[in-house]
């Protein structure tokens, strides 16, 4: 069974070829261009096909980035015009890398693509369960989470149970050089991870000016356009009150701005669409544990599903979901039990079953 190896440039993807092929599997590198290949990209390119060859791996790249416009930087600008903030990471691993790019792979002959993210997967209930990896500051099961249950059947992860401060010794022991040294956590098509710059030379039609409005109707400013703000954003307002005001969410509708204090900034639930379940919701424990951004620590909560919404209501108050980042949904045992695109978090009021667990 051939295994294609996604190929970045970076030490996590090298070191998963390295390791597989070790492991006596047979592997092929694949890079793909998700930016159009500029003479810096296809240089980037040719050092990997270098380090490929080092090792006696056939090595291809592919050019996805007019699919990687359409799929991922299309909806990332209008995720924004329309008031939220998407999470491009997510889309793109569920869209591009285990989408076209696993397509890709099985087009040159690959059963399977392995990648260099740090999450598990186990055989359970005849298919793949996906689990946090080993290393917690590293663990992407959240940026995982929106991926299909048939894609991950096709998937290796091999640094599933390594941590990411033993790879420069692995990587030596196997005389291989990233190409990358050095891993950027940005967003890969926002230059400088500068978005309002970027979201302000795409051409799209963003909003402008508007009020900015305590919870009585009370303005306080004008703002600059919703895009340039998030939840739970406090600097940067260009208000002043008495006490620290917050974003507590944009009116799209008014092209207002709400804020107010941060006793007003918790909520005991949100609401998130197109739930890709990857346990059936009959199943889950009485008790999830929710996760709706990255570097979110996973609270107790209760959740169902119903007519396509995820509904999650926390044992305690947490900090408001931001509409288009991802809500996950764990077990005790770290097992990703579904994940969804945060639609808003409405009053407890509006929630289907009591906000306090019994």
């Amino acid at each position: 069974m051939t295994i294609a190896v996604a190929l970045s440039g970076g030490s996590d993807s090298l070191l998963s070829l390295g390791l597989l092929q070790r492991a006596g599997h047979a592997v092929l590198g694949l890079h793909a261009h998700f930016l159009p290949p500029d003479e810096k990209r296809r240089a980037l390119a040719e050092a990997i096909a270098a380090q490929c060859g080092h090792l006696g791996v056939p090595f291809t790249a592919v050019d996805l980035s007019r699919e990687f416009a359409a799929r991922v930087i299309a909806p990332f600008i209008a995720a924004y015009a329309a008031g939220k903030t998407p999470n491009p990471c997510a889309a793109c691993n569920r869209d591009m890398k285990f989408g076209l790019l696993l397509e890709t792979a099985h087009s040159l002959g690959a059963a399977r693509l392995a990648t260099g993210h740090y999450a598990r997967l186990e055989e359970a209930d005849g298919g793949p369960a996906l689990f946090r990896g080993a290393d917690a500051s590293r663990d992407q099961s959240y940026f995982l989470s929106l991926v299909a249950k048939d894609a991950l059947s096709r998937v290796v992860f091999p640094l599933a149970g390594r941590k990411k401060a033993d790879n420069p010794a692995a990587l030596a022991a196997l005389v291989l050089a990233p190409p990358l040294p050095r891993e950027s956590r940005e967003v890969c098509f926002v230059p400088g991870d500068d978005y309002r710059a970027f979201l302000s030379a795409s051409g799209a039609t963003l909003s402008g000016p508007g009020p900015i409005l305590l919870p009585d109707g009370a303005r306080l400013g004008t703002h600059q356009g919703l895009w340039r703000h998030t939840i739970g954003q406090r600097k940067g307002l260009g208000i002043g009150w008495r006490e620290p005001l917050y974003v507590l969410a944009k009116d799209t509708a008014r092209n207002a701005l709400r804020v107010g204090p941060e006793s007003l900034l918790h909520t005991h639930g949100c609401r998130a669409e197109a739930p890709n379940c990857l346990v059936p919701p009959d199943r889950w424990p009485e008790t999830v544990l929710a996760q709706t951004c990255y570097r979110m620590r996973p609270r107790p909560a209760r959740a169902t599903v119903a007519d396509g919404v995820l509904a999650v209501v926390f044992e305690e108050p947490v900090t408001r979901a931001t509409p288009g980042q991802v809500a996950a949904l764990y077990d005790a045992r770290g097992r990703v039990l579904a994940g969804a695109t945060v639609i808003d978090g409405p009053g407890d009021a509006d929630l289907v079953f009591p906000p306090k667990l019994g």
